[in-house]
């Protein structure tokens, strides 16, 4: 499968020859201050399946699992394009909605659910991490 993104200024675009290694929400704090007080949903690809176009701007810091989280942003418009952390650099989480309409994913678990607010719905059909999961395993060809 090869799944598409692009801002919204259409300034930066990616491009991923694979499907991801798993799709989750987050509800850590810092996923709650970027999307306004919910969870993020996420795709994590490999790295060596991701090729980008346009100028990306980045911003890192230590995130509460004790990794260095460095997120990739279009310097225009400010759309999320990816973030990295330092413990897995073999991989590039994208934001479910960088990628075009259609894509067809969707969370398979959630993650920092400790840090969920009391009113936060998470489906109980998921699998649920209080903090920081495993890291996926890259598929084998």
């Amino acid at each position: 499968m090869t799944y598409h993104g692009e801002c919204a200024c259409g300034a930066v675009s990616a491009t991923i020859e694979a499907e991801p290694v798993t799709v989750r929400q987050c509800w850590c704090s810092d996923c709650q201050r970027i999307s306004g007080g919910g969870a993020t949903h996420n795709a994590i690809f490999p790295a060596s399946a991701v090729t980008l176009s346009g100028q990306l701007a980045s911003h890192g810091h230590q995130a509460a699992s004790g990794n260095t989280l460095t997120k990739y942003f279009c310097p225009t418009c400010g759309t999320p394009v990816f973030a990295t952390s330092s413990a897995r650099l073999q991989f590039r989480t994208f934001r479910l909605g960088f990628l075009d309409a259609g894509h067809g994913l969707k969370p398979s678990a959630a993650i920092w659910t400790d840090s969920a607010p009391d009113w936060a719905v998470i489906d109980p059909a998921l699998e649920h991490f209080a903090g920081q999961p495993p890291a996926p395993a890259i598929p084998q060809d």
